[in-house]
């Protein structure tokens, strides 16, 4: 991590907060845990979970870990164009699609994913630790997002881990939105993910090594937040995460501490899950981490055919000049880097 200083970088996480545990909160844990961050506000998306459900998680997690400074601000509950019926009828025309967060309906015999049944929008199932008592900011996502960036012109980095729904939104409500920003730390896209062993995690891209969830969850949107006008943009794809994983290993060093942190990850660790989220979080805390880099025009693909959600990627500045920026994606990290330094957070006081 960067060197002690009073400056901190302010920094905005778009996160679908799906919990109690897992990759979601524990990526939102490090940047809180950061003394080098200050963290603006959490904006929420439908993805893993219903947006409503998401916001109950996120409240829940700063109540437990002492952080109800931080707002949390309720965003979009539905896809710009993309919904779970339009889903459920693509996949009778083009196959199933392994994992679709919110509405999965019905779950494979080889899960292990441990989830409430599935169920409306506006339900809430109770949360393990109880329900939050504290309330979500009474403004809307994609207004905090624009207002926050013209606040601090140039300084505000957004870290962007679930589908991007707020993001397009933004960016459409404030032309200006991208440019004021200091910049975009995202997790999403896919190239191709070599994976070290086929699980069900891998499923989800194992057939189609293009999709990745928080593209296709909603790809009208991802393509519009590429195209905003960023001063720049890293993107943390599949391929830097697949082989990642909280192990119970490492699970138990990073929660031998008596934080705030440490015990709510010994309570709610996501172990044997891909650390997807946490590489993105990680990488936005220390550039360093990226081992392999390289730069290309991206887009995600936006007709509805076999392709619908694909990531689309070509030389820099050989795209079809629509407006695909080019992009710094980050292929691989340093793992023991990366564990080191989750470790260190989880237990910082």
């Amino acid at each position: 991590m960067s060197s002690p200083s009073s400056f901190k970088r302010k920094v905005i996480i778009d996160q679908d907060t799906f919990g109690p545990g897992g990759s979601n909160l524990q990526s939102i844990l490090m940047v809180l845990q950061s003394p080098d961050i200050e963290v603006l506000g959490i904006t929420v998306p439908t993805g893993d979970g219903w947006m409503k459900e998401n916001v109950a998680h996120a409240l829940r997690l700063l109540e437990l870990i002492g952080r109800t400074d931080v707002p949390v601000v309720p965003g979009a509950t539905y896809p710009l164009v993309n919904s779970e019926e339009g889903t459920r009828r693509w996949e009778t025309l083009h196959g199933k699609l392994p994992y679709k967060g919110a509405w999965m309906a019905e779950w494979p015999d080889y899960n292990t994913v441990h989830r409430p049944p599935y169920h409306a929008a506006d339900i809430v199932p109770p949360h393990p630790a109880g329900d939050p008592e504290t309330s979500p900011a009474d403004e809307i996502a994609a207004v905090f997002l624009a207002r926050k960036v013209r606040e601090f012109p140039g300084a505000v980095t957004i870290l962007a881990m679930g589908p991007f729904t707020n993001l397009a939104l933004a960016a459409r409500l404030d032309e200006n939105f991208a440019a004021h920003a200091e910049g975009l730390v995202f997790m999403g896209a896919s190239f191709n993910p070599v994976i070290s062993e086929v699980d069900e995690f891998s499923l989800q891209f194992l057939h189609r090594p293009r999709v990745e969830f928080n593209c296709r969850f909603d790809p009208e949107a991802a393509s519009i937040m590429l195209r905003a006008g960023w001063k720049n943009i890293t993107c943390v794809p599949l391929d830097a995460t697949v082989n990642t994983k909280l192990t119970p290993e490492l699970a138990q060093r990073a929660s031998a501490g008596d934080s705030p942190a440490a015990r709510f990850l010994a309570r709610f660790a996501g172990v044997g899950y891909p650390m997807w989220d946490e590489i993105a979080a990680a990488v936005l805390l220390d550039s360093r981490l990226a081992t392999n880099t390289s730069w290309v025009a991206l887009d995600i693909a936006t007709d509805h055919g076999a392709g619908y959600g694909a990531t689309l990627s070509w030389p820099p500045g050989g795209g079809p000049g629509l407006g695909e920026p080019d992009v710094n994606v980050v292929r691989a990290i340093d793992a023991a880097r990366f564990e080191a330094m989750f470790v260190a957070l989880m237990q910082r006081g």
